[in-house]
């Protein structure tokens, strides 16, 4: 499968969800792994994105479908 790069970014909200409940990046990764996108690395950086994931993915369709559900 072709590998993607995916650069996002946290909102407010996702924030604090992220502060309170740690464990929700591993359940976003499931949603993610269930719509047929296995995640290679994940890193949280520094500057313009919060983090950057690497991913295989059947196409891009699939891929445009998980970003737009990560927003």
């Amino acid at each position: 499968m072709p590998r993607y790069i995916l650069l996002s970014n946290v909102t407010c909200e996702g924030l604090e969800t992220i502060n309170k409940n740690p464990s929700r990046v591993l359940e976003v990764n499931k949603e993610v792994e269930a719509m047929g996108v296995k995640i290679i690395d994940q890193y949280a950086v520094l500057g313009p994105y919060d983090f950057v994931t690497i991913v295989e993915a059947p196409d891009d369709i699939t891929v445009a479908r998980v970003s737009v559900m990560l927003g």
